[in-house]
């Protein structure tokens, strides 16, 4: 079944719409949840979570690249999961590393006004990424977006870990130096 029927399937509020796109999609959103929680557990309530938030926003929105909306909110829950999980804490695993890998090149959200302001760093950090060589963008996306680890962003590439590993903080370097061009203070 393709997306458009899919999401044609939410529209009508078929229950069948979750069973298609699980059927789809499952893997997908398994793997997203599980490279941040590296739980299967957690992972798998973070995806059921993720079907209902799809639920719950189509309609009214609906989707252009459906994969990429529900790879988004699987994200942002398993995110928001690791999230609670380590409150208290700082590290615990890959994400722990991954997160304060980007902290110094993002700037701190927290005011109404930092919030606002993420949507256009949104918009500045697809810029960003336009600049890349597809190689390039490929190893961020992989590592920043489906929180691979630099071992599995060098198997995926071709590369080697250390090669990747540089070429990610030459990346972070980048983004740095861009979003402040840019006017962004970090």
């Amino acid at each position: 079944m393709d997306d458009s029927q899919i999401i044609d399937l939410y529209w009508n509020r078929s229950e069948e719409a979750i069973a298609q796109t699980d059927q789809k999609y499952g893997s997908y959103c398994r793997r997203i949840s599980m490279n941040i929680l590296h739980d299967p557990q957690d992972a798998e309530e973070c995806v059921s979570d993720a079907y209902l938030g799809v639920w719950n926003a189509i309609p009214p929105q609906r989707p252009s690249i459906f994969s990429a909306f529900l790879g988004k909110i699987t994200r942002n829950i398993s995110l928001h999961c690791w999230q609670k999980r380590h409150a208290a804490k700082r590290g615990g695993g890959e994400t722990g590393v991954l997160l304060s890998e980007l902290e110094d090149c993002l700037p701190a959200g927290g005011t109404l006004e930092e919030t606002v302001d993420a949507r256009a760093l949104g918009g500045l950090l697809s810029a960003f990424l336009d600049t890349l060589t597809r190689e390039q963008r490929t190893v961020f996306v992989r590592r920043y977006w489906f929180a691979d680890s630099i071992e599995e962003v060098a198997a995926r590439t071709g590369m080697s870990t250390s090669k990747a590993a540089s070429m990610l903080f030459r990346l972070r370097k980048k983004l740095r130096d861009y979003l402040t061009k840019e006017g962004i203070s970090l």
